[in-house]
């Protein structure tokens, strides 16, 4: 058994930048969890979740998609992804149809009410993001996303 008293501390010393809270993994998660309650706040208003964002945010690039394609492009698993289409179907915000050549396949739509977030929701997002970079120069912002993407890409 390892007790408190046995533990070689100054070993662990030089693992002080990945031990929570220094990593840079924790703060990462912190940034999301963070963010994702600001957003679920800012959504909240419109009966909306995070996940339902993300999907409208698709299909607004690119209405019709097909539910495989919006699972791709969120790298979600269809039955979760299965759900969220069921709440935004029931509120009004998309519509399903069956491709015209393949019936196998499901597509989204949206509908007029889907299409209409489209003008408020936006600037909403952009303000949480706004607030989480405030103090960033134009050229600390760019390097963020980027150095986030080049990560993201690593991890990949």
């Amino acid at each position: 058994m390892v007790t408190t008293s046995t533990v070689d501390r100054t070993n662990l010393a030089q693992w002080h930048d990945v031990l929570a809270p220094h990593s840079l993994g924790y703060r990462i998660k912190l940034l999301a969890q963070l963010g994702s309650r600001r957003l679920q706040e800012g959504l909240e208003p419109f009966g909306l979740t995070p996940f339902h964002w993300l999907v409208l945010c698709c299909l607004w690039q690119e209405d019709g998609l097909p539910t495989s394609s919006i699972g791709d492009k969120l790298q979600q698993v269809g039955g979760t992804l299965t759900g969220v289409l069921d709440r935004m179907e029931e509120r009004g915000l998309v519509r399903r149809e069956r491709d015209t050549r393949d019936r196998r396949i499901w597509r989204i739509w949206l509908t007029d009410a889907g299409t209409q977030l489209q003008e408020v929701l936006p600037p909403l997002v952009a303000s949480i993001r706004d607030r989480a970079v405030e103090g960033f120069s134009e050229a600390d912002r760019e390097l963020f996303s980027q150095l986030i993407d080049r990560a993201i890409l690593n991890l990949s």
